[in-house]
């Protein structure tokens, strides 16, 4: 009988730390540029104007939109994560560094993590139908983008931008949550995080080109070869420091938002720092380490900034 801890093994828990930060920041953006309170009189020029003022009036009406968020976030990865599992499974199965994971060792039945996953889509369409009409409206393009990055490994190896683009959804999402309105602002942030996530994607990838060459799966070190893959990953984390860059401009920031972003785009320099074509022994510091000290550090300075500009 698995238990909590084998399903949180199952979907990698602890990542939800690369994708969080950034529905965070989405969130708190959109209390900041929100022309309406809901729950409220809605005569947002009665209310205190600086940030810190909004935002606490925010969670005082509203703390409700903040754990929906929070549970769309657990149950979309989730999904993801445990769908991944359940159709990667033959391969994980064959690949010795994948062997342990739940499913081919027999901790987690192939059943029951089907049956795990359908259930956190339920769950992530019942949260979104308690925030708005438009975020329930588009929770099955999200439960679309998120799924559909699992097949793709076995027809292109754009499978890390499709990767990219599914934890990109969080500073959207988030932002939809709290205003109802696209606006550019977390749309760049969503770009930062497509190329961000690709690259580092790519760079834990490198671990498995001669096992995806042997099954004909695509990736990009399977494809180019590991050092052309990772000038990929460089570009691909030369254009998310751009785009993080661009938003902090943008969005007229104060200067701790610019300290969370030099971090952030230092860690991203770091990756390369560290990992080599010929020495992959440091990929999941990487990849685990330095992309959750960018994400988590970025997001605290963006957040504090928010409070305080």
């Amino acid at each position: 009988m698995p238990t909590i801890k084998n399903y949180l093994s199952l979907i990698k828990f602890s990542h939800t730390i690369f994708a969080l930060p950034f529905a965070l920041i989405g969130f708190f953006l959109g209390i900041k540029f929100l022309k309406e309170f809901p729950n409220t009189e809605n005569v947002i020029s009665y209310y205190p104007q600086s940030n810190f003022d909004k935002i606490v009036f925010y969670f005082l009406h509203n703390w409700h939109i903040f754990v929906l968020i929070i549970f769309c976030m657990i149950t979309a990865r989730s999904a993801a994560m445990a769908f991944n599992r359940y159709l990667d499974r033959e391969f994980d199965a064959k690949n010795p560094r994948t062997a342990i994971r739940e499913i081919p060792a027999g901790i987690i039945t192939e059943k029951n993590a089907l049956f795990f996953t359908i259930l956190m889509c339920v769950l992530f369409i019942v949260c979104t139908f308690f925030i708005n009409r438009i975020c329930f409206y588009l929770s099955p393009v999200a439960i679309f983008v998120i799924l559909f990055y699992s097949y793709t490994k076995r027809f292109t190896f754009l499978c890390h931008l499709v990767l990219g683009i599914g934890l990109s959804l969080a500073p959207i999402g988030a932002y939809l949550a709290v205003t109802g309105v696209f606006a550019w602002l977390p749309i760049l942030f969503s770009i930062a995080v497509v190329c961000w996530v690709s690259g580092f994607d790519i760079i834990f990838a490198l671990q498995d080109e001669a096992f995806d060459k042997e099954n004909n799966l695509y990736s990009m070190p399977a494809i180019m070869g590991k050092a052309k893959a990772l000038h990929v990953s460089e570009v691909l984390h030369a254009i998310a420091s751009l785009a993080t860059c661009f938003a902090g401009y943008y969005g007229q920031f104060g200067w701790l938002y610019w300290v969370g972003a030099t971090v952030f785009c230092g860690m991203l320099i770091y990756q390369h720092l560290i990992v080599k074509p010929n020495d992959l022994s440091k990929v999941n510091i990487a990849f685990m380490t330095a992309n959750g000290i960018a994400s988590v550090v970025f997001a605290i300075f963006v957040i504090v900034d928010l409070f305080l500009h």
